[in-house]
């Protein structure tokens, strides 16, 4: 199995800064729209879209006039993850499955370019998306994404077996055992974490369960303001995604040379992971 890491959506959003633990800068408020590809038996296997390649040639598309404005993406079609399958050799009908850790619209927005595959999601969040129930979930989700009628599988939380001391994983059908979905709610209601074994070590990207790279630290857990703020903003279950960033610190604190965790948004752990591809 062969782990790609690539960027589905470069965002500049106005305000702030991104900095290191030393207050240097790293970039001025550049975030990225981590995604994997995953190349399997059965074909491959994606972990979000990002922002969509229609999007992309037609700005600012289902992203709306709002979200170009303040998060600014980039809209380069070359960073599509359709365009990147293609790039990677293979074509987007060999995308079998899609593991979504939520379906927020920078999440979600590639699906249409692939209908044939199976699409893996918490049923708690599919509902959100499609029942939003206040004003935030009604900007977040972007139904249009998935008018297509995707081929949904869906999972229910507490539907699994251990790992690591999480409670509730899964095991998905028509995948790998080595990929796996874990309960991460709080920034949606059904967000989720995906785990990946490569043979020697478990992959986590724990999606936008953190934002900052120095909030997963055990011993100094520390994030920008301006993130800090995003993610008050943007959260639905405050209390659940603050006890599952603290999981996720004890995870790390206890298990650091079995798990390389990184979340869907950070510069900084992006670039630690984009030279190679792990076997």
């Amino acid at each position: 199995m062969l782990v790609h890491h690539v960027n589905c959506g470069t965002m500049r959003p106005f305000g702030g800064r991104l900095v290191d633990g030393e207050g240097s800068i790293l970039s001025r408020a550049t975030m990225v729209c981590h995604c994997l590809v995953i190349e399997t038996d059965q074909g491959l296997v994606l972990v979000d879209t990002g922002i969509g390649l229609t999007d992309m040639l037609n700005p600012p598309g289902s992203l709306g006039r709002q979200f170009a404005t303040t998060v600014r993406p980039v809209f380069d079609p070359a960073e599509s993850m359709a365009r990147q399958v293609v790039a990677l050799g293979h074509k987007v009908e060999d995308v079998r499955h899609i593991v979504l850790t939520h379906l927020d619209l920078d999440h979600a927005g590639g699906l249409a370019e692939f209908p044939q595959a199976k699409v893996h999601v918490f049923a708690e969040e599919l509902h959100a998306a499609n029942n939003p129930t206040n004003a935030l979930e009604r900007a977040r989700y972007r139904s249009v994404q998935w008018a297509h009628d995707p081929d949904w599988v869906t999972h229910r939380v507490g539907d699994g077996e251990r790992w690591f001391g999480f409670e509730a994983v899964r095991e998905l059908p028509g995948l790998p055992p080595e990929i796996l979905m874990i309960p991460l709610a709080g920034h949606t209601r059904g967000h989720a974490g995906v785990a990946v074994h490569t043979g020697d070590r478990w992959l986590l990207h724990a999606g936008d369960a953190y934002f900052f790279h120095g909030e997963k630290d055990p011993v100094r857990p520390h994030c920008t303001p301006v993130l800090t703020f995003f993610q008050n903003r943007m959260d639905v279950l405050r209390s659940e995604r603050l006890a599952n960033q603290e999981r996720l610190r004890e995870l790390m604190r206890d298990h650091d040379s079995e798990v390389d965790m990184f979340s869907a948004h950070s510069v900084q752990e992006f670039r630690e992971r984009t030279t190679h591809a792990v076997r």
